[in-house]
């Protein structure tokens, strides 16, 4: 079972789950913002893939931090910032069973995810 953390509304995503449904595979969406991503989610996914892959730098909201909250996401406080602001979360976020994490859905992240499937 794979878990896909994103938001509903977002293009990537929805394209994603289209995918994942013609493939056939076993997967539960989660919303960041709806079911509340938790800061141990948020602290692993940082742990696995790292703050330049997890981060969104292109968003709008990325653009309205201060410069204060944006220095938060270079440290320590990323966990804290990200769970505080979802949608500063890149998307769609796979979380494989054995521990896993794949963030985004360009070409290689695709391949990356089909080839697991």
């Amino acid at each position: 079972m794979i878990t896909v953390w994103g938001l509903k509304n977002c293009d990537t995503c929805k394209k994603a789950r289209k995918a994942l449904d013609a493939a056939g595979a076993d997967y539960a969406f989660k919303d960041v913002r709806a079911d509340a991503v938790g800061a141990e989610d948020i602290a692993g996914w940082l742990d696995a893939v790292g703050g330049d892959v997890l981060i969104n730098r292109r968003g709008t909201t990325w653009r309205g931090l201060s410069d204060e909250d944006k220095a938060r996401g270079d440290g320590a406080g990323a966990t804290g910032l990200l769970a505080e602001a979802p949608a500063l979360i890149k998307r769609p976020v796979f979380v494989f069973e054995d521990g896993t994490v794949i963030v985004g859905f360009g070409a290689k992240e695709k391949a990356a995810v089909e080839a697991r499937l």
